[in-house]
């Protein structure tokens, strides 16, 4: 069978180019003629009784010119009772040939009230009485088209079951009593609002010459048993309950959505957001280069699933039975959308492609999307804790991370955009690996599952969901489905294709035909039986094509080597060892995203095999599927952290400082050079010791876990209102940590500095030390409230990409710094100006400023902020021990382009968890012997 196509375009309504007409030789007696529909390239839908005992069967395409083709058809599908059939017709040749191309499926309805209808067929009364086409000889007569206007009656005909075609114009005579003028319009497909509503199969001579009789769509469902409406599903697009066919006439258009305009702005915005991240990932994963990698999905196992009476949401005492949800990945949308619960889960083995699913699940409802409907989203169930964490919460946490939905909802104060969407049912979740919960969690997660009637989609490998489902319950209302293998044949199709082509430019002599020979006339070899046990899953394909397809001078017969790979398990620790090293040798195929110019760097695949094990082995150690950059240096040991964070805060404000008393020491005081140099040197040293030393303790409190990276950015203008809330808690933070350092400072000039003969009279004595405490204090309260009064939360287009949020938190840390710069240097420069001239205050004024900026401001980054601590982390000391590269956001968005990794919101995450775990084996094994590790 022929299944429709899913990616063609948008459904149409009425085409005439893809009405037909049928022709048939009988075994006994005259003929039939009658019309038909392409519903997609190659299948024509008609009426069952129109080909009934046709020895043959001929499919007559009018042309643009009205010039005919005559095609040959063949019956794929029929039902007498039901009167459907369906034809496939032969492939043209010519690029005339409008037939031969795809056309965009066909969207089905019900008729609930009378509407407007319409028919194009080929009925007697439009024969015509000279040459139609010099292609088909001289013919003396030949049916034109008539296009049918009326009305569909939904009430007539009740018992017969059959939809009457009222107020058509009437052909003005009827002169053969035993023939009707409509004969011949029989299977034409009829039209309401750019929906098929049924086929014409009959007319009553009793209704008068303005009537017809029709089947329509919706009594389909009766007559076929749910197998037969599955078989149609995957021929022509029909959807598998009768629930899910439009309605007609079409309601009213709906009010504008409830909630405020920024929440329908909100999930405007989510939806773009959302379709332009992942079809980014499927293009890099090349889904559809050349063409889809086939992946069938049927019933699971019983047991596994619930009541077919819950999934259905039937009437108390009824049994409504299964629904036929076998497909397709293309036909995920339809199936899920026949399944009344809205809730499915889909099981498959590591690699089936569970992931490539939910990527095409995303974007196809996305793709045809209302206003109204919710946003699917994917979630990584791997980072949720069922036991300290509600669904609700987790999901609303992920959003703000990935998406940015921090601001709060204009209805209730108390919540964020990302609570609204969920609380109002404007987020689908999509639930990817629930087997990656950990082992002991996944019941509990089930039962909060259970807990919630949400419409969602769950992925997970069978056995760890089967185990869940037996310690506990099976998931309520939801339906469950199985991926199936990959077959002989899908291999066949894809990998030729998917390969360079053979020296006569076609499917044969690719480097895989010796290979799919083997399988195909030797399947017992044991080479031949591992490779076909290996590449069963979509993930080993796709493995085995960037290794031998996409890489030149390899040669998969390497592949039935068994000496080399004695076993299945050997061959496939061979892909997937090999995958890394090839996926390096050849330069990045996508552009980045920020700039759209296409980037590429090469790196030393031995190097960049090292780097991504060490940054798998960090997520074993995390126990978590998601890179963020601003958790990669929290595998280090906490002493190492705190000793690194302490040193560059002491360092940056050492610095500054010694640098900052140099021209203040030569202008103001008459000591000389020698004097600055040593009091400088000294001066800064030892405040650089006690600031870092601040700074790391304070680091040491707040590093239990690594620090969230900030989903505010700085807004000079507007909403103040909202901002005043958050000044008071920051300048109290501020005014308690300024104060004791301050403290500490001056302790060290008095103590330490001027026993030492370096004071250089300056400090103002007792007085100017008394004041500079708690004005410093102020100060830094002052900064920190700034800050906060003018911060709001990100765009969501700035923190779906890992670098967008990045530079946002490095943004803002610059901003705390010139911030830093502006307070303590004004109030400096004019403290210092009044009471002792201009020229020492605005010297004051630079010092205090370069002070306050890269000192404290720069060491408040390091110590308190994700962006800090990255820099401190990631970016010195683990590319100093060869943890990682310099460049690390270059390296793992290169990594993406190059199918290692994939970026999901603000994270990164390794393409397959088996490809992750063998990196972090292999990492692990070489680990102790290498230097600089922390164990």
């Amino acid at each position: 069978m022929t299944p429709a196509p899913s990616g063609t375009g948008e459904p149409a309504g009425l085409d005439p180019a893809r009405a037909v007409q049928i022709i048939t030789t009988r075994r006994s007696g005259a003929g039939r003629r009658g019309s038909g529909y392409r519903m997609t390239g190659d299948v024509v839908l008609t009426a069952a009784h129109v080909i009934g005992d046709a020895a043959s069967v001929q499919v007559r395409f009018v042309r643009q010119d009205g010039s005919v083709r005559d095609v040959p058809g063949e019956t794929v599908w029929a039902d007498a009772p039901a009167d459907i059939a369906l034809l496939k017709i032969a492939d043209g040749s010519g690029p005339d040939e409008r037939y031969a191309v795809d056309v965009p499926p066909v969207r089905f309805a019900r008729v609930g009230r009378p509407v407007d209808c319409a028919a194009l067929g080929f009925p007697r009364f439009k024969l015509r009485r000279d040459a139609a086409s010099p292609e088909l000889g001289p013919l003396t007569s030949y049916r034109d088209t008539h296009h049918a206007l009326g009305q569909a009656v939904p009430l007539s005909n009740q018992r017969q079951g059959t939809l009457e075609i009222a107020r058509l114009a009437a052909p003005e005579h009827d002169q053969d009593p035993d023939r009707s003028p409509w004969e011949g319009m029989s299977g034409a497909a009829v039209w309401s609002d750019g929906c098929l509503i049924g086929i014409v199969s009959e007319h009553h001579r009793s209704d008068g010459l303005g009537r017809l009789t029709a089947r329509p769509v919706h009594r389909w469902y009766a007559c076929l048993s749910p197998a037969r409406i599955g078989e149609l599903g995957e021929l022509i697009g029909l959807p598998l309950d009768a629930d899910r066919l439009d309605r007609l006439p079409r309601p009213s258009p709906p009010p504008p959505p409830d909630g405020p305009p920024e929440l329908r702005e909100a999930v405007r915005k989510l939806a773009a957001t959302v379709h332009d991240q992942w079809d980014r990932e499927e293009r890099r994963r090349k889904v559809h280069d050349p063409m889809p990698l086939t992946v069938r999905f049927r019933l699971a196992d019983a047991g596994l699933f619930d009541h077919w009476a819950n999934i259905r949401r039937s009437a108390p005492g009824t049994d409504p039975g299964p629904l036929p949800l076998a497909g397709r990945l293309q036909h995920i949308v339809r199936v899920y959308r026949s399944v009344p619960s809205a809730r499915l889960v889909v099981l498959g083995a590591a690699g089936s492609g569970k992931t490539i699913l939910t990527l095409r699940f995303v974007l196809d409802r996305l793709g045809d999307r209302t206003p109204d409907d919710p946003v699917p989203v994917i979630f990584g169930l791997g980072a949720w804790d069922p036991r300290s964490t509600s669904l609700r919460d987790w999901m609303c946490d992920q959003l703000v991370r990935d998406y940015g939905l921090a601001a709060r909802d204009p209805d209730m104060p108390g919540r964020n955009l990302a609570g609204a969407l969920v609380d109002t049912g404007r987020i689908l979740p999509v639930l990817d690996g629930f087997d990656e919960i950990a082992s002991g969690l996944q019941g509990e997660a089930l039962d909060k599952l259970n807990a919630t009637t949400t419409p969602l989609l769950l992925t997970s490998r069978p056995a760890q969901y089967a185990q869940a489902v037996a310690a506990t319950d099976v998931l309520s209302g939801a339906a469950v489905v199985q991926l199936d293998d990959l077959t002989l044949g899908d291999l066949t199709d894809y990998l030729p294709r998917a390969s360079r082509p053979g020296v006569d430019g076609g499917l044969h002599g690719t480097v895989w035909e010796p290979v799919l020979a083997r399988l195909g006339t030797r399947p017992r070899d044991r080479g031949a039986h591992n490779v076909a046990t290996v590449l069963t899953t979509p993930l080993m394909v796709a493995m085995a094509r960037t290794i031998y397809s996409d890489a030149p001078g390899r040669d998969p017969a390497e592949l039935l080597d068994t000496t080399r790979f004695r076993t299945a398990e050997d061959l496939r620790k061979h892909l997937l060892a090999a995958f890394t090293p090839t996926a390096y040798h050849r330069p990045p195929t996508d552009s980045d995203p920020a700039t759209g110019r296409r980037r590429r760097r090469h790196w030393d695949p031995e190097r960049a095999h090292h780097w991504l094990g060490y940054l798998a082995a960090h997520l074993t150690r995390l126990d978590t599927a998601d890179l963020a950059w601003w958790q990669l240096g929290t595998t280090l040991r906490r002493s190492t952290r705190v000793l690194v964070v302490g040193f560059l805060a002491g360092l940056s404000f050492g610095v500054t400082t010694a640098v900052g008393n140099l021209p203040v020491d030569l202008v103001a005081t008459s000591h000389g050079a020698r004097f600055a140099l040593v009091r400088g040197l000294v001066v800064g040293l030892l405040h650089g010791l006690a600031v870092g030393f601040a700074f790391g303790m304070v680091y040491a409190f707040i590093s239990r876990g690594a620090t969230e990276p900030s989903r505010f950015r700085v807004r000079l203008f507007g909403r103040r209102r909202e901002r005043r809330a958050r000044f008071l808690p920051r300048f109290t933070v501020g005014l308690a940590f300024g104060t004791p350092i301050a403290l500490v400072l001056v302790l060290v000039d008095r103590g330490v500095v001027e026993p030492l003969g370096l004071a250089d009279g300056l400090d103002g004595g007792l007085r100017g030390a008394l004041m500079f405490v708690p004005g410093a204090g102020l100060g830094i309260g002052l900064v920190l409230g700034i800050v906060a009064w003018l911060e709001v939360p990100s765009d969501i287009r700035s923190a779906v990409r890992p670098a967008a949020l990045l530079n946002d938190n490095r943004k803002n840390v610059v901003f705390h710094m010139l911030v830093w710069a502006l307070v303590f240097g004004l109030a400096a420069g004019v403290a210092n100006g009044i009471t002792d001239g201009p020229l020492r205050g605005f010297l004051a004024g630079l010092v205090f400023a370069g002070e306050a900026a890269f000192g404290c401001g720069l060491g408040y980054g390091l110590s308190w902020t994700a962006w800090g601590q990255w820099v401190a982390l990631s970016r010195i000391w683990l590319p100093l021990t060869g943890r990682v590269p310099w460049a690390v956001i270059a390296f793992l968005n290169d990594a993406c382009e190059r199918g290692v990794l994939r970026q999901a919101g603000a994270v990164y995450q390794f393409r397959h968890a088996e490809l992750r775990d063998h990196l972090a084996q292999t990492f692990r094994e070489r680990d102790s012997q290498l230097p600089f590790t922390d164990r």
